[in-house]
C-alpha cells in the first residue's frame, strides 16, 4: 500500500480489503502492483457502513468516514458485510438490508455514500463479497443476503456510468477452500490476490473518463 500523497486511487472498506495489509499482501497492495499506480488504503478490519460511535467511527470503523478529500480518479469501496453478519445476528437482516440499500437501489446508506463520492468526480468500484465455497463457513447462511445486497447496489450503478460493480459471486469454485483464510470468512492471500486482480481488470477496462 502506498503512502504517496500524489496517489489517485483510494481503497476504503472493511476486513475483506484490509486483511493481509500488514504483510503487503492486502487487496490494495495487489491492486497497486497490478496497475503500477499508487493506492492509498484506508480500509479497517471490522468497519461497518452503519456505525454510530463518533470517536472510533472517525478512526475508520465507520466506512464513510474513511474518505478523505483528494484528487481521486478511483475509489475502491466495499462494505455492508459486517452490518449484516455481526450487526443483525440473523434476526433482522431484511431491516438492515433496507437500511443499507433499498430494493430498487435508489436509496440507502451505500447508495448515499457512493453518491457523495461521485460528487467529488471520482469513479467508484464497488466490490462485492467472497461467497462461501459451500462447506465449512460460518457465513454460509448469509449467501442470499450477500447476493441481494450486491443486486441492490448493482441497480443503483445502472443509473450512473461512473459506478462499476466488481462482483466476486463466481470467484469461488464449489468446495474450494483455498480462497479463504482458516476462519473461512476472510480471504486468504490467494483470495486477496484474486480480488485485487479482478478490481484491476475492471479499472483497466473501464472507458476513459469524460
Amino acid at each position: 500500500m502506498s503512502r504517496d500523497s500524489s496517489a489517485h486511487i483510494l481503497a476504503m472498506g472493511d476486513s475483506m480489503l484490509a486483511v493481509h495489509g500488514t504483510s503487503n499482501n492486502g487487496v490494495a497492495d495487489v491492486l497497486e502492483r497490478e496497475l503500477g499506480r499508487a493506492v492509498i488504503d484506508r480500509s479497517v478490519i471490522g468497519a461497518r457502513i452503519i456505525y454510530h460511535l463518533p470517536i472510533s467511527g472517525s478512526a475508520g470503523m465507520n466506512i464513510g468516514k474513511q474518505f478523505r478529500a483528494g484528487d481521486w480518479d478511483w475509489v475502491v469501496l466495499n462494505g455492508g458485510g459486517n452490518d449484516l453478519w455481526m450487526g443483525c445476528g440473523c434476526l433482522a437482516c431484511k431491516r438492515k438490508l433496507d437500511k443499507l440499500a433499498a430494493k430498487d437501489g435508489t436509496s440507502g446508506k451505500i447508495p448515499a455514500l457512493i453518491h457523495s463520492i461521485r460528487k467529488t468526480g471520482a469513479r467508484v468500484a464497488y466490490v462485492g463479497y467472497l461467497r462461501s465455497p459451500g462447506r465449512g463457513s460460518p457465513i454460509e447462511y448469509c449467501r442470499d443476503e450477500g447476493d441481494e445486497l450486491e443486486r441492490r447496489v448493482t441497480e443503483y450503478a445502472q443509473h450512473d456510468d461512473g459506478v462499476f460493480i466488481v462482483s466476486l459471486k463466481d470467484m469461488i469454485p464449489n468446495g474450494d477452500r483455498s480462497f479463504h483464510a482458516v476462519d473461512m470468512i476472510h480471504p486468504s492471500r490467494k483470495g486477496s490476490a484474486a480480488i485485487g486482480q479482478r478490481i484491476a481488470a475492471v479499472i483497466k477496462n473501464a472507458p476513459p473518463a469524460e
